[in-house]
Formats: C-alpha cells, sequence, structure tokens
C-alpha cells in the first residue's frame, strides 16, 4: 500500500470552526473556539487517514499574483475580526509542539501550497487526503488525491472523489474550473459572465467540454441575452478561470520527506494544552502508556463494605456524587451515591437505612470536608434521607463557573475538558437524550460503576487544580464566603417551596378567558371574518390586505405584526388596539396562569429550581417554573401574586433594596453629588432632573423625574442616544443632548465609564468589587457592533454584578441570623433585588427586623443600603 500524505487548509478550517462553535475562552478569557475545532477536526481526521506526511497551508495575509491580475480580488470580504486573527498564532505555536509543518507563501494562497504538494506527492506515487471547507479544492481530484469536505460545522466530513464529481456534475474535475470560470465566485468576487449561474455553465460545459470549446462553437448559441453576455465577457470569463485555477508549481521550498510525521513534544504541548484549557486533547498521546492506563481504569465496588468509614476519618476529606432517576433532583429520590477518599477506590451505595446509619454523623460533622460537583443537588436529594450536608463542603461546578463564568453548560464532560487529563462522560452520552433516554436502572452494574467512578475521581483530581486557580484569580475569597455558602440557602429554598394557590389562579385564568373570548368578538368585528389571532400570518393578511393599513416593516415571509410594528399603527385603526390587548391576555394565559398550575406539588407548592452558574454577572436565575419573572406591569399581571401565599398563621415579608445599583454606581464612581443625594435620602431621580434640567428641586415636574429615571437606569446599562430615544420617544438630538448634561452633571461617572472601559480593553476583563470576573472579548473587535456590546458589558457588569453579589450576601446573612434566632421564618423567593420570607405571624416584627438589617448590613459602601420592606397575606399584598 502505497504511503499517504494529509494536506490540511489551515485557514479555512480555523474560519469554519471559530463561526461554527460558541465563544470558547480559557481561565485568562483568552478565546480558543477557532483552535478548539481545529484541532477536534485534525484529531479526527489523522485517527481516520492515518497519514505517514502531513502540512497545514495558511493564507499569507499579503496580496497574491490574482490581485495583480484582477485587483478586486475578494475585495468584497470583511476582514477577519481580531478575536479569530490572533488564535492562528496560537494554533501555530500548537502544531510546533505536535511537531507539525506549517506553510504560508507571499503572493500564494494556502489552496496553491496544497494543489503543489498534491501534484509532487502523485508524481512521488503517494496518495493524498486534502483537509477543507472550500470546493475550489475539486478540481484537484485525481486517482491519487481525494478531497474530504467538512460539513454542518465541524463534525461531518464529505468525501470528494472523481467518480462522486462525475455523478454530482457529469464533468472531471478538472472541467470544474471551467465552470467557475464562467459563473464567477460571489465569495471570492471573482466576476464569471453575467447572467450564467452554476446550472447553465456546467450544461456549456458538458456539451463543449472547455470554455475554450464554447467560445470556438459560440454561434451554436440560441439565447441572445446569453450569446450577448458571452461575447462581450469573454476577456472576464478567461480571466475569471485564470484566477480561479489552483497553482501547482508554488515555490513552496520544502520536499514530501520533510513533512513526515514526528512523535509530539509531550511535555510542551501538555503545558499548551492545560494554559488553553485542551486538556482532553492529551489523551491521545497518553492512552497507550501504563501510567494512563492506570489513571483511567477507576476502582469502585457495589457493597456494603463500610470500611471507607476509616479512610474519611483519617484523611478528614472524601469526595462524592448521588445521582437520581427523574428528570428533576427536586421531585427525585437519590439512586446510588457514589464515595472516595485520596487513598481509597470508589464505593457505591444505596441509599438507605444502613447507609443513613452509617454516614449521617460524616455528612453533618463539621470537622469533615466533603467535596461533589454540584453540591445543592445532593443537599436537596440527602434532605429526603434525613441527612442535613453541613459544611465545609467544596463544590466542583461552583468553582468552574467562577473561573470561567460565561459557559452555555458546567456538566462534567467540559469540566473535566477543561480542567484534567482525561474525560468524564456526562448523563447524556450515557443515558442518551429524548424519546430513547435511558434509566439508570437500564445500565449494567460495570457500565454504571465506571461513571460514578470517574465522577467522584474527577471531582478529587480537580479540586487542587481548581482551588489553585482560584487564589491565583483573587476569587477564593468569593467562593468561599459567597458562592459555597448560598448553595446551601438555595437549597433549602428548594425543599421548601413556596405556596401557590390553584384555585386563586383558576379564578384569575377564567378573568382572563372570559375576556379573551370578548376580544375575540370585538377583534372578528373589526376584521369583517373570523381568522386566528395567533397566527402572524393570517392577521397579517388581515390587517395589510384586508384593511389596507400601512406596512412598516418586511420579513422573508411576508409582512411583520410585531409589538413594535403594533405600536406604530396604533392610531390607525381601533383593531390593533384590542389585538394587543388580546396578545397580552393570550400570553398571561397560556405562559403564566396554565403553566404555574402544572407545577404545583401535592402538598400545594411550587417548587422552582434556584441556579447561581447561570448568568455571567453573578445574578442568580429561577427555572421550572420562573418565578423571578411573574408580571408586574399590568394589574392582570400583578394578579397572579395573588395566587402565591404564605401558609395558614403564617404571613409573607417582602424586602426590597431601593435603588441598589444607583447606589452601587455612586460607589464605584465615587461620585460626591450622587453619593450625597444617597446620604441625605434625597430621591436621586429628582435630584438628577432637577441637575440635568437645570430646575429647581422643588419645581422638578413628574415627566422631568421619568426622563431623568430613564437617564440614570440607562447610563448603567450603557445606553445610547438611539436607545434612549425609542425609550422615551423623544427626538434622538434631544436624548444625546440629556446624556450629555447628565454626565456633566456627573463627572466622576463620566471618567468612571471612561476608564472602566479602558481597563477593560486593557486587561480583557472587568470585576465586581468583590472581585468576582467577567471576560470580555468583544471589547477588543474591529467590528462597531461587536465592540459596543463588549463596551456596554464592561459599564454595566461591574454594577450588575456588584448588586448581584450584594443580594447573595444579604441572603446568606438573612438565613444565619433567622436560623441563629431560631424562629419560625424561611426565604421562599428571591428576586433581583428582592427577598421573601414565609414567617410565622407570631414573629413577624422579630423577623422583618432580621431581614432588614441583614440586608442593610451585608456590606460597607459609600453609601447608605436603604431597604424597603412590607408584609402581607400573598405576594400581592405584600409588595
Amino acid at each position: 500500500m502505497s504511503k499517504k500524505v494529509m494536506l490540511i487548509d489551515g485557514s479555512s478550517l480555523i474560519f469554519r470552526a471559530f463561526f461554527a462553535l460558541p465563544n470558547l475562552t480559557n481561565a485568562d478569557g483568552v478565546m480558543t473556539n477557532g483552535v478548539y475545532g481545529f484541532l477536534t477536526m485534525y484529531f479526527r481526521a489523522v485517527e481516520e487517514y492515518k497519514p505517514d506526511y502531513i502540512l497545514v497551508a495558511f493564507d499569507k495575509k499579503t496580496k497574491t499574483f490574482r490581485h495583480k491580475e484582477f485587483e478586486d480580488y475578494k475585495a468584497n470580504r470583511d476582514k477577519a475580526p481580531n478575536e479569530l486573527n490572533y488564535q492562528f498564532g496560537i494554533l501555530k505555536d500548537i502544531l510546533d509542539s505536535l511537531n507539525v509543518k506549517y506553510l504560508d507563501i507571499d503572493g500564494y494562497e494556502a489552496d496553491d501550497i496544497v494543489g503543489t504538494f498534491s501534484t509532487i506527492a502523485k508524481e512521488e506515487g503517494l496518495e493524498t487526503v486534502i483537509i477543507t471547507g472550500d470546493k475550489d479544492y475539486f478540481q484537484l481530484v485525481n486517482d491519487k488525491v481525494v478531497v474530504f469536505l467538512t460539513r454542518k460545522g465541524i463534525s461531518q466530513m464529505e468525501e470528494i472523489t472523481v467518480k462522486s464529481i462525475e455523478d454530482d456534475y457529469g464533468l472531471s474535475p478538472k472541467q470544474l474550473i471551467d465552470v467557475k470560470g464562467l459563473m464567477g465566485d460571489k465569495s471570492d468576487n471573482i466576476p464569471g459572465v453575467d447572467g450564467i449561474g452554476e446550472k447553465t455553465a456546467i450544461k456549456f460545459i458538458k456539451k463543449y467540454g472547455s470554455m475554450e470549446g464554447l467560445y470556438e462553437n459560440l454561434d451554436d448559441i440560441k439565447g441572445k441575452k446569453t450569446k450577448e453576455n458571452l461575447e462581450n465577457s469573454k476577456q472576464i470569463a478567461f480571466l475569471s478561470k485564470k484566477i480561479g485555477t489552483i497553482v501547482t508549481n508554488a515555490p513552496v521550498g520544502m520536499k514530501i520527506s520533510e513533512l513526515k510525521v514526528k512523535e509530539p513534544d509531550l511535555d510542551s504541548l501538555r503545558e499548551k494544552f492545560s494554559k488553553y484549557n485542551f486538556n482532553k486533547f492529551m489523551e491521545k498521546f497518553e492512552d497507550t502508556s501504563e501510567e494512563r492506563k492506570d489513571e483511567i481504569e477507576f476502582s469502585y465496588s457495589f457493597s456494603d463494605d463500610f470500611s471507607i468509614i476509616d479512610d474519611i476519618e483519617k484523611d478528614g476529606v472524601f469526595y462524592f456524587k448521588s445521582i437520581f432517576e427523574e428528570d428533576n433532583y427536586i421531585h427525585s429520590n437519590a439512586y446510588k451515591i457514589a464515595i472516595k477518599t485520596s487513598s481509597s477506590k470508589t464505593y457505591i451505595y444505596n441509599p438507605d437505612e444502613k447507609f443513613v446509619e452509617k454516614f449521617k454523623k460524616y455528612f453533618e460533622a463539621d470537622n469533615i470536608k466533603k467535596v461533589s460537583f454540584d453540591i445543592k443537588e445532593d443537599i436537596v436529594l440527602f434532605d429526603k434521607l434525613g441527612i442535613n450536608i453541613s459544611l465545609p463542603y467544596d463544590d466542583t461546578m461552583l468553582m468552574h463557573y467562577l473561573i470561567d463564568p460565561s459557559r452555555s453548560s458546567y456538566d462534567l464532560k467540559t469540566f473535566s475538558q477543561a480542567f484534567l487529563k482525561y474525560e468524564v462522560e456526562n448523563e447524556e452520552d450515557l443515558l442518551g437524550k429524548g424519546k430513547s433516554k435511558k434509566s439508570y436502572k437500564d445500565l449494567d452494574s460495570d457500565n454504571l460503576g465506571k461513571y460514578l467512578a470517574s465522577i467522584v475521581n474527577a471531582i478529587e483530581d480537580s479540586l487542587d487544580i481548581l482551588t489553585q486557580k482560584l487564589e491565583e484569580l483573587s476569587m477564593y475569597d468569593l467562593y468561599k464566603d459567597c458562592e459555597i455558602k448560598l448553595s446551601k440557602v438555595l437549597a433549602d429554598m428548594e425543599i421548601t417551596g413556596f405556596i401557590c394557590d390553584k384555585n386563586e389562579l383558576e379564578k384569575i385564568k377564567d378573568e382572563v378567558s372570559l375576556e379573551l373570548g370578548d376580544l375575540e368578538k370585538i377583534i372578528y368585528e373589526l376584521a369583517g371574518s373570523e381568522f386566528n389571532i395567533n397566527s402572524p400570518k393570517q392577521l397579517s393578511k388581515i390587517l395589510f390586505e384586508d384593511l389596507k393599513l400601512p406596512i412598516i416593516k418586511k420579513t422573508k415571509t411576508g409582512y411583520s405584526t410585531n409589538a413594535q410594528v403594533l405600536e406604530k399603527l396604533r392610531k390607525k385603526h381601533p383593531i390593533i388596539e384590542k389585538i394587543e390587548r388580546y396578545r397580552e391576555m393570550y400570553k398571561l394565559k397560556s405562559t403564566y396562569l396554565e403553566s404555574l398550575e402544572e407545577c404545583i406539588d401535592e402538598d400545594g407548592r411550587i417548587r422552582s429550581t434556584f441556579k447561581q452558574n447561570v448568568t455571567a454577572t453573578g445574578r442568580l436565575s429561577s427555572t421550572e417554573p420562573n418565578l423571578q419573572n411573574l408580571p408586574i406591569r399590568t394589574e392582570e399581571g400583578r394578579k397572579i401574586r395573588k395566587a402565591f401565599k404564605a401558609d395558614d398563621g403564617k404571613v409573607l415579608i417582602d424586602a426590597d433594596y431601593s435603588q441598589i445599583e444607583l447606589r452601587v454606581l455612586a460607589h464605584l464612581a465615587n461620585d460626591k453629588k450622587m453619593q450625597e443625594a444617597f446620604s441625605k435620602d434625597i430621591d436621586i431621580h429628582t435630584k438628577t432632573a432637577s441637575e440635568v434640567f437645570s430646575t429647581p428641586i422643588d419645581e422638578v415636574t413628574k415627566l422631568q423625574r421619568s426622563e431623568a429615571k430613564a437617564v440614570n437606569f440607562g447610563i448603567i446599562y450603557g445606553i445610547s442616544d438611539y436607545g434612549l430615544s425609542q425609550n422615551l420617544n423623544i427626538p434622538r438630538k434631544r436624548a444625546k443632548e440629556y446624556i450629555e448634561n447628565y454626565l456633566d452633571t456627573y463627572p466622576e461617572i463620566k471618567k468612571y465609564m471612561k476608564d472602566i472601559v479602558k481597563k477593560a480593553k486593557e486587561d480583557g476583563y472587568v470585576n465586581t468589587i468583590f472581585n468576582r470576573r467577567r471576560y470580555v472579548p468583544e471589547i477588543n473587535s474591529k467590528n462597531f457592533n461587536v465592540r459596543s456590546f463588549g463596551e456596554r458589558v464592561a459599564l454595566n457588569t461591574p454594577i450588575q454584578g456588584t448588586a448581584a453579589d450584594i443580594i447573595k450576601f444579604a441572603m446568606i446573612n438573612s438565613y444565619q441570623n433567622l436560623q441563629k434566632a431560631k424562629i419560625d421564618a424561611k426565604i421562599v423567593l428571591q428576586i433581583h433585588d428582592e427577598i421573601i420570607i414565609e414567617a410565622s405571624k407570631k414573629d413577624l416584627e422579630k423577623a422583618k427586623e432580621i431581614l432588614k438589617s441583614s440586608m442593610q448590613d451585608a456590606v460597607d459602601l459609600k453609601v447608605p443600603l436603604l431597604v424597603d420592606i412590607d408584609s402581607g397575606e400573598s405576594m400581592y399584598e405584600s409588595k
């Protein structure tokens, strides 16, 4: 069998990976998605095709001979974003450690390098595999050259052979150059012949064999316009063919023998993969070693052997994880529990009475550390066993979240890929998903045992790495004092739940359904016919064809009927207001009333899942259902809060920070005017209106205060003059004046905004006052929109993130102080800046006092933290 050469278009693959994958960053905020995707495709190709020689070709960032032939070659292409450009250097650095040759040449492109080496390889009797995302390479295919074209992001490759080209096009690979000469290539700005597309070009080349053959028989062309275009564009057509032809004799200055596959520099590779969180790739080089086999063949046993307790007592720390059967741990029971120590194998137990009897004291001990991944799950599950998991404990998932807060998920697989030399399967890999998802009970004991052993070993192996990283980033205190303690508070909230009165929901739903029925009749009458009001297509026909209303916005499928369009049409016809009201009521019914009913447990309580690892700013989120998003803007929406009640003999207490984000801004910017207003308890919006509009404070109008409020909060989110003009429905020029006057009024805020953006550009990240870090790779983008987004993130995150940290500390304080006071009161909900507790009526005043002081004393700022507090039988009454 002849030896094989693998030629890779590095520019094509890294470009495809960059746009196919989400923003991946390492712990230092360096974007790595392009490199990660390239390496994924590279290793897959190497394993599948087992080449003897490898070369990665790159485009050079200089003009080529094609630009000399045609100045506008690729002139329509946008410059590659900076976030991609610097990844080329990272990739080349890793290729050096892999001992893989790469090449770029002045005046030539990657495909010319590949074309030249594929030609040399054929002359030497070698087979060639080309890996690319570019169809231009099809012209190189022959009996010794095969192209593998990347498809569907980075996950699939399609084999292109002489036969497949003949089957698909009815042409030889070389004839595809003629097709390109005729049809051109918009992506490369190659003009071709006007009016000739791929279908016509293929037809001509099939019939005449080549462009030369076509032009020799031009008189045979029947279409007058086509013939005319061909005559007028002959020179351009042959120029297009020349530009589109891959060079096969570029000055590569290298022999095939120099591309021979070599062993990588493992030490250098390990260092680089660790730096960029690519540890999963090291498996490919270490799997064959005896040491590696020992690492991944984790020992375990299913037994009633409790000898591990001796190791727990000796070590003072153990690693564990529980698994459950249902989709949501809150409504499930533990199925198996895996435990290990540094000196023991993994023991897998059934969560029975014997387990509780033996381990309860160790999970509740204050002198033994427990380490898990997503320990909040375990706290909730163990509560059903009568075990109260107590501090000290560590959560490697929360550690990962703080280090890399912009990830879309934090499962064990991505976790192990980032920090370990081996990869742990996640639940989806093991059980599947959707209708075909298996149960843990369906697994044989060997697969289940290996899975659980890999989990607890990964937890153990990563703890020191994560701890060190948090210390390096100055975030260990935030983890220890805030996030890890908060997991206990959130678990208790999930266990407790919040009473939701089904009868009250039904009552509100009946009222809404009645109004929806009345609205339907009125809308049908105004429209002149019945139709599906919820169908944008049918509504579009009624508004713009039947009622002849002016078209505001076109879409691919017709005319838009979104909220912004309806708002602009509101005064044009009475039907619009009724449709807006119908949509509002329909959403209330379907999104809230009906879905909330389905979430009520048998004891009448809703148990939402509270997540602390979702938002990059540190804000908490609530899911299944989302209780942080209950409607409040309309009276009908607010009525839903009547259903959320305190138990018999109890009352709800609702405490809300007053303008916390503006207070944080005053602290961060050290703005004396704003600090003075807060210290003297002057209404900040009235104060701002007075300053911005040069109006005595006692003469500020409601409109001026409202506009000042919009500016105050807009500044926090980096609002533009356009955004403010839309919010206030004022001319953009006036909105710009408002912002300029505001920044002149508060010069320290203006300086702070400028400084924080500058620092973010230099560092690549921003911090809260508690050192929570958020990376902002977008801030140095050459793309204006991307860069503007990055600047808004840089402005907003320290403010919103600090406010989120404060509410977390307040929750911890409130939870601990309520427990110390030994009163009947529990936190049942947190909504952004407010905390809601359920307390017995006899403890009402004491609970209010504790909650208010816990929130106001949560942290020390340069301005006081004020809390508005109220109580009532329901959320409706307590707010």
